[in-house]
């Protein structure tokens, strides 16, 4: 049987007029459960608003997006935000010497966070707790205009002109100003105790700028055996696949990389193989992994994915589960190619931004359910819950092709 979804009757989180960094968007959640109170949930969401002090003139004002923590005390029905401040925020550099900052291990890197913090993922690797983030380097305009009719480009509003002296993938990226995913390591008890400074620390990008833009991109939550090696396993989207084994004819697809340590990823050291690319009609544009793979049984995790027909069908959740190798990547066995969650509540559809957009990025297990944030009209934030066992029998009825058996 068809497994039911359930959706918060209205958003639980909402833009803040009067908010300088959140009055125009907030979306697109982390959340993670608390260790010691189960019914505990804490949230890292995305928000952004116009900061017309960093305006340069005949230009839109830049939106930089910053990062804001909330805490449920029951399983995600409310929410309390804190609004005060963001507790993950862009420098906002101009310069050059300004676009540095100080990693996890005490050295001066480049900071590629310095514009932009976006669509957060919160996930556990060998028992430590990482936050993985798309980042440009400088901050847009309003980027949402792009899709309009025509179309405005904003991403290049706020790049300087000395990016365009400088030689290799750093001044490339920059002058791009592409997403590149960032990890932080994340301290869940200072984050809770709200000492946001002390609470993440820099390690460094996971993707590679001057290759593609690139997001969507997390652990799985322990290392796989691959060529002989314990090695890291990481799910990606690149926007240009062609730049990756088997990718010159798709879309943006998902792609698995392994490598032996976790600084390995931004670097030609890290193997790249994909897992899926788009084969549905709701899928014609993109596909991309949601949020990090849950554990079904000893070798299988379920991977959420999203798919994009265009601008105007929008973005369709739906599920696929794949299974270990005896000594290579993961492959996908199970594909569920039904709709399985979109935007259908009134609150949920767009004003502002064109696209109908429901867009999960975090599942957790909260007793038998799965509790799923969301995004909503790239604008506003939602939650979902679905029986879990129910769920994975459900896209067990599908073989890898997505072809439904019986």
């Amino acid at each position: 049987m068809k497994p039911q979804f359930s959706y918060s009757p209205e958003p639980v989180l909402v833009p803040q007029p009067g908010c300088d960094w959140a009055s125009k968007m907030v979306l697109n959640p982390a959340i993670v459960q608390d260790p010691e109170e189960a019914d505990t949930l804490h949230m890292l969401f995305r928000a952004t608003g116009p900061w017309p002090q960093k305006q340069r003139e005949g230009k839109y004002p830049p939106y930089p997006i910053f990062l804001g923590y909330a805490v449920s005390h029951d399983r995600g029905q409310t929410w309390d935000a804190d609004f005060s401040r963001p507790a993950l925020a862009p420098e906002l550099g101009w310069e050059e010497e300004e676009l540095k900052v100080t990693d996890a291990v005490g050295r001066q890197v480049w900071n590629y966070a310095n514009g932009c913090i976006e669509d957060p993922r919160i996930f556990p690797v060998e028992g430590q707790l990482y936050l993985s983030a798309a980042c440009r380097l400088f901050p847009p305009g309003p980027y949402w205009l792009v899709d309009g009719d025509p179309p405005i480009e904003t991403r290049y509003d706020y790049v300087p002109e000395w990016t365009q002296e400088g030689e290799g993938p750093f001044y490339e990226t920059c002058r791009t100003n592409v997403t590149v995913t960032v990890l932080y390591r994340l301290d869940l008890d200072k984050l809770k105790a709200r000492r946001y400074e002390e609470a993440f620390a820099y390690v460094g990008p996971l993707t590679e700028g001057h290759v593609s833009d690139n997001r969507d991109v997390f652990l799985f939550p322990e290392r796989m055996k691959i060529h002989g090696r314990l090695q890291y396993v990481m799910l990606h989207r690149p926007m240009t696949p062609a730049a990756f084994p088997d990718g010159a004819d798709l879309g943006p697809s998902i792609y698995l990389a392994a490598a032996e340590e976790i600084g390995d990823f931004a670097s030609p050291k890290a193997e790249h193989r994909l897992l899926a690319a788009g084969r549905f009609d709701w899928e014609e544009n993109r596909i991309g992994a949601s949020w990090p793979p849950l554990r079904i049984s000893e070798d299988e995790w379920l991977v959420a994915y999203h798919g994009k027909k265009d601008a105007h069908f929008g973005y369709t959740q739906s599920f696929l589960i794949v299974l270990e190798q005896e000594d290579d990547f993961p492959v996908v066995t199970h594909r569920c190619s039904e709709r399985m969650m979109y935007a259908q509540q009134e609150w949920e559809m767009p004003t502002d931004y064109p696209t109908p957009c429901l867009f999960t990025t975090a599942g957790i297990l909260v007793g038998d359910d799965l509790v799923m944030a969301y995004g909503a009209a790239d604008q506003k934030v939602g939650l979902s819950w679905v029986n879990w066992a129910e769920l994975v029998a459900y896209v067990r009825l599908f073989d890898a092709d997505g072809v439904k058996k019986g």
